[in-house]
């Protein structure tokens, strides 16, 4: 007579059911479980180098746009202090050839260069940027006005292009850096379900090393539930193609 106490070699289940119903059911969820992870391992890692290397391309480019920008940002600098002298002087030589006589000027009204004059031979070489921006420090009559500006440089019309680049380029180095370091995020995200469905594979092998039924179940399970988790994950991460 067999002995109805003895423990089921076959696992603690004496009738189990559902999907581990046979352990012919365990392989077959564990087979498919280690088919999907395969599969999708392989995904994340292609997606990992792809976002890895859109990172290092936006990283690269935030670099060359800094790099621009500090040069714009330089050279517009020295076209300022270009006009700060020419601007200086002008003033210095509009002092005194008033006070001389050797010219007269309207306050209020446009600058008319004098042939001869030192203000003349300045106003003629303003940098086309500076013009604008000293006429319309002019026509507020500075020279009398206590309320007018204090000098062209603080004009709407005093715009040097070389600074408004090197605005642009910083921005663009930004909005470069921002992308860069979204993308090192994603490529994160990817390596993570790597992880987990490595983690599928690991459990799927134990499992049949097993003899245990119950054992098998609960490590095929760890397996589905990992499995599920890196499905969900990846569901929400953007894709590089």
């Amino acid at each position: 007579m067999p002995d109805t106490d003895s423990p089921n070699i076959e696992g603690d289940f004496d009738e189990p059911k559902g999907l581990f119903a046979s352990n012919d059911r365990i392989e077959l969820v564990a087979t498919i479980a280690l088919a999907i992870a395969t599969i999708l391992t392989a995904w994340s890692a292609f997606e990992a180098g792809k976002w890895g290397g859109t990172q290092a391309i936006n990283f690269s480019e935030a670099g060359a746009a800094r790099t621009e920008s500090t040069r714009a940002d330089t050279a517009g600098g020295q076209l300022v202090q270009i006009d700060v002298a020419m601007y200086i002087d002008w003033i210095t030589a509009f002092s005194n050839e008033t006070k001389s006589g050797e010219i007269t000027y309207a306050p209020g009204t446009p600058f008319q260069p004098t042939d001869g004059t030192v203000t003349g031979f300045l106003y003629k070489r303003f940098r086309d940027e500076f013009v604008p921006a000293f006429d319309a420090w002019l026509a507020t009559d500075p020279i009398q006005d206590e309320d007018a500006p204090k000098t062209p440089f603080v004009m709407k019309a005093y715009v040097v292009a070389k600074q408004v680049e090197a605005q642009e380029l910083a921005v663009l180095a930004d909005e470069k850096a921002t992308l860069a370091r979204e993308a090192n995020q994603n490529g994160d995200n990817y390596v993570l379900t790597m992880v987990l469905f490595a983690s599928v594979l690991f459990f799927g092998g134990v499992s049949t090393k097993l003899v245990r039924r119950r054992n098998r179940i609960l490590v095929v399970s760890f397996g589905v539930v990992m499995l599920v988790g890196g499905i969900f994950i990846l569901a929400t991460l953007p894709i590089l193609v």
